[in-house]
């Protein structure tokens, strides 16, 4: 049998006792950084040393940890190396799914966000629901009988989505945006139809919570991961926590308004950044400007070939998204702006205009030390953050299911 909502519920009301906090606590510090000593281990949850000693036999014992040795610097001789604890890759696994307007992605991940096994299909979504669901019931399934996982390992499936996500109801907020999809709820479709706890996220928070977890801004608490691609929209976190706003639908910055006489947008506003930044858009200015077809696929053979028309349609692109992401920057300050999504090939034909841009609009203080980069996962920003939202509960999931132990102080 899978894992499902009701065995999650559970683990999380099991009682936190002094044991199972102190697994936990170290469960937490080693998810957010791999390699420890018990040393750090006992600085960074606060234990004692010996409680620490003893939740990490605990964990090696359930497979749950492992520990190796520090190799020493090539040349130097040392007494004995440093033992590291970690997590063990195969303790446990999520599914991650991305659900784009032109694709259904899969992925399965071990404990530490490493791929095992990733596939995607290219098919029309925003207006057929029930073909992206069972596209997607068939990849999970194909999933799990080619990587021979043990279903009680799967810790549950998290669905990324390019539309804003209603976060108390679960439901989309579709209109106009993947018509076909008004009404749907498809975490509790997708629960049912595969018995595993499903977790729903808009396609820009996942990238984000990948690139915070395992990409660009692995290091960064204060983070603005932007996507750029047929819809654009911002992920955001204050101090290591995700910004969603009162249901959910924060960072639509394609929705910012950048061109206040420009075209009208499918939101029913006029010049959003989405009708000026999106590669449809830029390859739309261009088809009207040659009078000949040019479609988004058509862009980076364009640029690879340097055509001035299609650089200067970047640079104005650039240009619009500084200005939509001036405000978010004097608002939330954040330390780094991580670029992500179909234009980011462009180089320093789409950033220079950006940093540009920004500089401009914003104070000294806010842009001095601001890093602007582009996305380190590319398109598997989506499906990883996906699948990141799972990983999100590790601590609490195998500290928490572990039996008791009545000698662990």
């Amino acid at each position: 049998m899978h894992p499902t909502a009701t065995d999650a519920e559970t683990a999380a009301e099991t009682p936190i006792n002094l044991h199972n906090l102190g697994r936990v606590r170290v469960l937490q510090a080693l998810a957010d950084h791999p390699r420890l000593s018990r040393a750090e281990l006992v600085r960074r949850t606060g234990l004692a040393r010996a409680t620490v000693a003893s939740v990490v036999f605990d964990l090696i014992v359930a497979g749950v940890v492992r520990e190796t040795a520090e190799a020493a610097p090539s040349g130097q001789r040392t007494g004995r190396p440093p033992q590291l604890v970690s997590l063990e890759p195969d303790a446990a696994y999520a599914v991650g799914l991305d659900v784009g307007h032109d694709h259904v992605r899969a992925i399965v991940t071990d404990v530490v966000g490493t791929p095992r096994w990733d596939r995607s299909e290219a098919i029309a979504v925003d207006d057929d629901p029930e073909r992206a669901l069972k596209t997607a019931v068939r990849l999970i399934g194909a999933a799990l009988d080619d990587t021979g996982v043990p279903p009680q390992k799967i810790l549950g499936l998290g669905l990324g989505i390019a539309c804003p996500v209603d976060k108390v109801t679960g439901g989309l907020r579709a209109e106009g945006i993947m018509p076909g999809w008004v009404g749907t709820r498809p975490a509790d479709e997708l629960a049912a139809r595969t018995g595993l706890p499903t977790q729903i996220i808009n396609d820009a928070n996942a990238g984000v919570l990948a690139e915070r977890r395992f990409g660009a801004a692995r290091d960064c608490t204060n983070v603005v991961y932007v996507r750029l691609a047929a819809g654009i929209g911002a992920g955001m976190m204050s101090d290591g926590r995700m910004l969603l706003g009162h249901l959910g639908l924060a960072g639509e910055l394609g929705h910012v308004t950048v061109e206040p006489n420009g075209a009208l947008c499918r939101c029913g506003s006029r010049g959003c950044l989405e009708t000026v930044a999106s590669p449809t858009a830029i390859a739309a200015l261009l088809a009207r400007s040659w009078n000949q077809p040019v479609t988004a696929a058509d862009l980076p053979d364009l640029l690879r070939r340097s055509d001035r028309g299609t650089l200067r349609a970047l640079e104005d692109a650039g240009e619009a998204v500084g200005r939509a992401l001036s405000a978010a920057v004097s608002l939330l300050n954040p330390q780094l702006v991580v670029i992500g999504g179909d234009l980011v090939e462009a180089g320093d034909a789409l950033f220079e205009p950006i940093r540009r841009t920004l500089r401009r609009g914003t104070m000294g203080s806010l842009h001095q030390r601001l890093r602007i980069v582009p996305s380190t996962l590319g398109d598997s920003a989506g499906v990883l953050g996906a699948a990141a939202l799972v990983l999100e509960g590790v601590p609490e999931r195998l500290g928490l299911d572990l039996p008791a132990r009545s000698d662990l102080r």
